[in-house]
């Protein structure tokens, strides 16, 4: 009988994480900012945040700022900026994620448990079995609400560059992208049922490379779409001998490519 294995994560001395905003012009120390509608009623009405406490404010460019509120009210709330921290969280891994779009629910799982595991940019893709279509407008409002659930991952685990959600395109538009614009030490992956490898098996690739990951939509890919994206050099590998399903493949894998050569 195998022995049971009980991993109990407690650190010693968790860090204190303040309530984050996103304030995506420029931040200077000294000066007084009000937050946006959106950051001042998530402060106020569901945080219950007030005069004095402490926050944490960063622009996706670089590092983060300590500040404290100095106004709460129901028309604005602004904060004191006091310090600038050079902080990085981010993975040594650039891994972009193609992930073909699926229902409402799932894609948003998928693009915020992404975001939390150190994704660098996300591709959403159509695919032939895909049973979500997009286009015009409705893309593009699909395209600013992941955009926000990108934000507010990064407000909640911490990281102070914020992922881009490029806009939705065919797969065969992508791979033709890729195939032009790849460097010789960059390496890219496609989940497949049938693969014989798994991800440890991959010699480890160098450092600076990019890695893409490519994910089919809840029916899988067609055939002709898997002989697509080999042709273009991807490499195929498989999770195990079980089939997952298409939100948690990207979640799983990334979360593997972490651990081999990431910072996990």
């Amino acid at each position: 009988m195998s022995p049971f294995i009980e991993l109990l994560l407690t650190p010693a001395s968790p860090p204190i994480m303040h309530a984050r905003f996103y304030h995506p012009e420029e931040i200077t120390a000294g000066t007084v900012i009000e937050l946006s509608a959106e950051n001042k009623h998530h402060a106020a009405r569901v945080l219950r945040l007030k005069e004095g406490d402490a926050v944490t404010l960063f622009n996706g460019q670089s590092g983060e700022f300590s500040a404290h509120i100095t106004s709460i009210t129901k028309s604005s709330t602004t904060v004191r900026v006091d310090a600038y921290h050079a902080m990085d969280r981010e993975s040594p891994l650039s891994i972009e994620l193609a992930q073909a779009v699926c229902v409402n629910e799932k894609m948003d799982w998928i693009i915020q448990k992404a975001v939390e595991l150190g994704v660098t940019r996300i591709q959403p893709v159509s695919t032939a079995r895909s049973i979500v279509h997009l286009s015009g407008e409705r893309a593009d409002k699909r395209q600013q609400h992941w955009q926000k659930i990108v934000i507010s991952a990064c407000e909640q685990c911490g990281r102070n560059y914020v992922p881009q959600v490029l806009p939705l395109i065919s797969l065969p538009e992508w791979l033709s992208r890729k195939k032009s614009g790849r460097s010789p030490h960059d390496v890219c992956f496609m989940l497949s049922t049938t693969a014989t490898q798994s991800l440890k098996e991959i010699p480890k690739p160098p450092a600076g490379a990019n890695l893409a990951l490519v994910i089919g939509p809840e029916g899988g890919f067609t055939q002709e779409e898997e002989a697509t994206v080999l042709h273009t050099g991807f490499v195929p590998v498989r999770l195990g001998k079980r089939i997952l399903r298409t939100e948690s493949a990207a979640l799983t894998a990334i979360a593997a490519l972490q651990t081999l050569w990431g910072d996990f």
